[in-house]
């Protein structure tokens, strides 16, 4: 009976040994769901969400990519404009200029006219098409579990602006580039408010996610001081063990011998 309790306290000591082991090579306090079932669950919860803060960030971080590349288009196309309304007003002082000359302003406000077109056309970010019209509305999920915010790209082709067909070697109106400047303007500026937004949200989803990990840190993560002191304690508890056990045996032998000798 007493050789069966020490064979199980032997076997207990042993498993805690492993057990300290696994600990501190893997630096966790829980390995498997025998270690901490509860703790386990929670942790695992934790994981899920601060994977989706991450995931979150990393998507609203290529919005803002995205949202550069069309800015950074409507910024040419803005320059494209203003010079186009520059070269009207000149072509509208006919005290100066004659036909000849409103015909070679024109040639450069072609010139320009197909580089409003070019961006666009053909403007574009991870192979779609940004400022075409096809991308009305994007969704961004920035938030943990997919949702997120819609960012409304703006339509910069020439017709959407409405200059398609302007044309200072004829009837113009220079309130067409007015209104196509005052359109892109806007696009910028919406553009730049999803912008600050998206700052806004990586910043929280960094935050949420810095504090959510510390909490599954607090369960999982090892505390290397205690399990050493836990492992050495155990180490020398089955040393100790070891060290009786053996000597049990040695004075059961020699109280055999001695019965066998006095037989």
């Amino acid at each position: 009976m007493i050789s069966r309790m020490n064979r199980s306290q032997n076997v207990n000591l042993y498993q805690n040994l492993q057990k300290n082991y696994q600990q501190l090579s893997t630096g966790k306090k829980i390995n498997t769901a025998a270690d901490n079932a509860a703790g386990l669950a929670i942790a695992q919860k934790l994981l899920t969400q601060s994977n989706g803060y991450d995931m979150g960030t990393r998507n609203a971080a290529t919005s803002q990519d995205m949202i550069n590349v069309a800015e950074g288009s409507l910024s040419t196309i803005s320059d494209s404009l203003q010079r186009i309304r520059e070269l009207s007003i000149q072509a509208s002082n006919t005290a100066v200029y004659g036909d000849d000359d409103r015909a070679a302003i024109q040639q450069e406000i072609d010139q320009l006219k197909q580089s409003i077109s070019d961006a666009g056309k053909n403007t574009q970010f991870n192979n779609k098409n940004l400022l075409d019209g096809s991308m009305k509305s994007s969704h961004v999920a920035s938030g943990p579990d997919g949702s997120g915010m819609d960012i409304n790209m703006p339509d910069a082709v020439l017709e959407s602006l409405g200059i398609a067909d302007f044309d200072v070697t004829k009837d113009f109106d220079i309130s067409q580039i007015d209104s196509a400047i005052d359109k892109v303007s806007s696009a910028r500026s919406g553009l730049g408010a999803a912008y600050n937004r998206l700052g806004h949200t990586i910043n929280y989803n960094a935050y949420a996610s810095y504090n959510i990990t510390a909490s599954r840190s607090r369960l999982e993560d090892l505390d290397y001081g205690a399990a050493v002191s836990d492992m050495k304690k155990n180490s020398l508890l089955q040393e100790y063990r070891l060290m009786m056990q053996k000597k049990q045996e040695d004075e059961n032998g020699r109280f055999i011998q001695l019965l066998r000798f006095n037989s």
